[in-house]
């Protein structure tokens, strides 16, 4: 992946989105002989849409005009783009910026199948001018036949056969991650492995030999694999610091029409007596949902192991005062939850103008109490929710429902939404290596801490700090400011050559580091009572522009200029680019973020060489 942009524009305001084109303006051809969607029909479908959706219809009328620039632009610029003659394009998500700037996410198809790793994004100027793409792959997309020799039950069987599960979905694709294109199954297996490390998986199985070419699992805990591992062995139990126990008092509700928003209480196991907004349903009777955000709701897992957030019971109650500040009660563990998803759809919406984790207007949804002895917090792209498990009753004796962790993993929904980086192996424990990663685990280390900081909770003071709730030894579960104090994951300060196979929540320290750097500077300080002290890796100091700035600008790294297998080097390029949106080029936040990734010794002198072709 490279960003090729041929021209570069100052810009003066940060970004804020629209909602994705993808479900108006469908499948957009890339064949020159295949009928392309007219400007006509992409703006009826825009207006059609548009009864349906809060976005107005001249939003999604410039998003259908958008897609149609930037599709006409892909194929103007194959050479560039590498989108070939057999290929299609649909579109993911569109984004325009307040500038005018223009950027298309697409995935593809070839001769009709969908592409694994050939995702991209083509970005256009104010006028709908080509200016660059954002490629997940360099090579091009081709294999010798669609033509499968096995059939979908066949590959089904294999799938579910190497992780021990059942399975659910299988499609034809063409996987276009190695150099060397295959025809294959991609095969969703649910009901496999140990709850707590997740349940379902991706199962790419070659649709001509029957071998199985990747498993990635969809769900990625906050505790990995290898964590629970290591504390289980050394016989190591969390004790979390807990919020105040006090019980709010009850809010006298008014008005019978329902359902109707109403105002709440609840004592949360960490986060202290807080308040809830709630849909009154009759004149004594609650359910745990905020209409105001989206309709975002938590419900009860009731221990099982539920791939379906319909699935879940409502949490009720009469006099809407929920929980006890104790994991006695079964509605304290969703105070947590439900003020996590609603504090973490809060600070997207006001700090990037994102409505929902997917752009799409929706609240986050979660549950908790799921699965048996389950001491992990997830999200799940399956269930499109937060999986909340009580503890496995060994090293985490409470439901990981703090804040920081369900900001983490909402973010792992929003950049599922977006770049959705992959790892780039996966081992047989589950444990996931290799940058982009590293990643995925990073922005949403970074996003989860910007969720505390906005929400400002004094049972839960904002920090650099990851998990410092789940009552850890080490006292935080990882840390920005100097990443390798997390002992535990043996997490890294700096970026060297085995960053391209390393753990991905160990690698992860380097782009947090970045950002901590960039937005507060090295060297020792003190911010909210805590004390940091941020080394550089040639010793050089960095200052700091804010976290304010800093977070719009890795932000829209992740949202224009990243994509699935986006690497440290390319992320640097990405931020570079974003700063550069905007700020200017010449900017000093520019020349900041330079230096934060030169601090942890991602340069552009040091970027990697392309390697061998890789083979199967």
């Amino acid at each position: 992946m490279r960003t090729t942009p041929t021209t570069r524009r100052r810009i003066l305001i940060a970004a804020a989105t629209v909602v994705a084109a993808a479900t108006m303006a469908g499948t957009a051809s890339a064949t020159p002989s295949q009928p392309v969607d007219t400007a006509d029909s992409l703006r009826d479908r825009a207006r059609a849409a548009a009864a349906d959706s809060s976005v107005g219809a001249a939003a999604l009328a410039a998003n259908a005009e958008t897609v149609k620039a930037a599709t006409a632009a892909a194929l103007a610029h194959a050479d560039a783009t590498g989108v070939g003659k057999n290929e299609t394009l649909r579109v993911k998500d569109t984004l325009i910026d307040p500038e005018g700037k223009r950027h298309v996410r697409f995935i593809r198809a070839y001769q009709g199948v969908p592409v694994v790793g050939g995702d991209l994004v083509v970005h256009l100027d104010a006028k709908k001018n080509y200016l660059g793409v954002t490629r997940a792959i360099k090579h091009r997309v081709a294999v010798p036949s669609v033509a499968p020799k096995l059939t979908a039950p066949q590959a089904a069987a294999e799938a579910a056969k190497s992780v021990d599960g059942k399975a659910a979905k299988t499609e034809l694709v063409v996987d276009a991650r190695s150099t060397e294109p295959v025809l294959a199954y991609r095969v969703t297996v649910t009901g496999s492995g140990k709850a707590e490390t997740g349940v379902s998986h991706s199962v790419v199985v070659d649709a001509g030999s029957g071998k199985v070419i990747s498993s990635t699992p969809l769900s990625d805990g906050i505790i990995s694999p290898r964590l629970k591992a290591r504390l289980r062995s050394e016989g190591k139990e969390a004790k979390p610091r807990t919020g105040a126990k006090a019980t709010p008092p009850a809010k006298a509700q008014s008005g019978t029409q329902f359902p109707a928003q109403a105002s709440g209480t609840g004592a949360s196991l960490f986060a202290g007596s807080i308040p809830l907004t709630t849909t009154q349903t009759a004149k004594d009777s609650f359910v745990l949902k905020d209409l105001s955000r989206g309709g975002g709701e938590t419900r009860d897992a009731q221990s099982k192991e539920l791939d379906s957030f319909a699935a879940g019971k409502a949490f009720t109650d009469a006099d809407n005062r929920w929980g006890n500040g104790t994991a006695t009660d079964n509605a304290t563990a969703a105070v947590d939850a439900q003020f996590g998803i609603t504090s973490t759809y809060d600070y997207y919406k006001a700090t990037f103008g994102r409505n929902g984790i997917k752009n799409d207007g929706t609240g986050p949804r979660a549950l908790v109490h799921f699965g048996d002895k389950v001491g992990n917090a997830f999200w799940s792209p399956e269930c499109g929710c937060m999986l909340y498990g009580d503890g496995d009753g060994e090293t985490f004796k409470q439901p990981l429902v703090a804040l920081d962790v369900t900001g983490h993993e909402l973010s792992h929904g929003v950049i599922e939404a977006t770049a959705d980086f992959q790892p780039t192996r996966v081992d047989a424990r589950q444990n996931q290596f290799g940058e982009a990663g590293a990643l995925n685990e990073s922005l949403a280390d970074i996003f989860g801490a910007g969720v505390e900081f906005r929400t400002n909770n004094g049972g839960n003071p904002p920090n650099y700090l990851l998990g410092e709730k789940l009552g850890l030894e080490q006292k935080f579960l990882r840390r920005m400011d100097k990443p390798s104090l997390d002992v535990l994951e043996g997490t890294v300060d700096y970026w060297d050559a085995g960053s391209y196979d390393r753990e991905v929540h160990a690698g992860s320290g380097v782009s947090s580091h970045a950002f901590y750097l960039l937005a507060e500077g090295s060297g020792k300080k003190t911010i909210g009572g805590v004390e940091y002290d941020s080394p550089t890796y040639d010793g050089k100091a960095v200052t700091g522009i804010g976290r304010e700035k800093a977070q719009q600008i890795f932000y829209r790294a992740l949202t224009r200029y990243m994509v699935s297998t986006t690497d440290f080097h390319e992320a640097r390029t990405a931020t570079l680019q974003a700063a550069a949106d905007i700020h200017g080029e010449n900017s000093a936040e520019c020349k900041a973020v330079d230096a934060a990734w030169a601090a942890v010794n991602v340069t552009a002198a040091n970027t990697p060489k392309e390697g061998p072709a890789v083979k199967r």
